[in-house]
């Protein structure tokens, strides 16, 4: 994706989709050299983001650091930085600072062939962005053995955000994998017994009995006619893929 709007422009590199099959992601010493380097302008940078969304807070986060990929084993090390520094670049427009975003989504499929995303709400760093549930993943998503657990990170964000639990999943189809530039993005195929709108309406109904929910609303699509400017390019690549049989 050269050009991908509110997403940013990334990276001049091969793009590809494949199945990952296996994972194996740990945690390596080291930070975000490259990065902390420009520290004096994250920090004046996020303090503005402060300033429009005060509800924004810096948290720890995981970036991909090394990593390879090779019949369908993705193996790699993530390092420790900050929101301020991812935020800082994502608004600069992901250039190549050494570090990947390495994420895993919650791809709700129904049992129509509907797929339903979040409509992230306007409290949050992504709001009226629409993708599935899902994102960077944080200290909380490494294990006691030192790996990161991404397909967890998955399911606990999509509890989170949906208040669909691993129990109302009738098939975990595994991921796909969308590699282009800054961004790896899994998707996981997660299958429900309920067809989409069904699924959308159990959402809102939790939404609706959130405090603070993560997601202002969810979309339902189910062909070309309903995707929007806002959903996010790999969201869209994922299900115009599955649309064609490929993954």
């Amino acid at each position: 994706m050269s050009g991908t709007g509110d997403w940013g422009v990334s990276w001049q590199v091969e793009r590809r989709i494949a199945p990952v099959h296996t994972l194996d992601l740990r945690v390596a010493p080291g930070g975000w050299p490259e990065a902390e380097a420009h520290r004096a302008e994250i920090d004046a940078h996020f303090a503005g983001c402060q300033s429009v969304n005060p509800h924004l807070w810096n948290g720890p986060v995981l970036l991909l650091r090394e990593r390879a990929f090779a019949a369908g084993a993705l193996s790699g090390t993530f390092r420790h930085t900050d929101f301020a520094a991812f935020t800082w670049w994502r608004d600069a427009g992901w250039r190549d600072l050494g570090m990947v975003n390495a994420f895993a989504l919650a791809a709700i499929e129904g049992s129509d062939g509907g797929f339903v995303l979040g409509v992230m709400g306007a409290h949050t760093a992504s709001a009226g962005r629409t993708y599935f549930p899902g994102g960077t993943p944080d200290p909380d998503d490494i294990t006691p053995a030192g790996t990161v657990d991404l397909h967890g990170s998955m399911l606990r964000e999509l509890a989170e955000e949906t208040g669909l639990t691993p129990a109302d999943i009738a098939r975990d189809e595994g991921f796909t994998g969308i590699f282009d530039g800054p961004r790896v993005a899994l998707l996981g195929r997660l299958v429900f017994d309920a067809p989409a709108q069904e699924l959308a309406r159990r959402i809102r109904a939790f939404l609706a009995r959130e405090a603070e929910p993560e997601l202002a609303d969810v979309a339902v699509v189910h062909g070309e006619d309903d995707l929007t400017p806002q959903m996010a390019p790999f969201a869209v690549d994922y299900m115009r893929a599955r649309w064609r049989g490929a993954v």
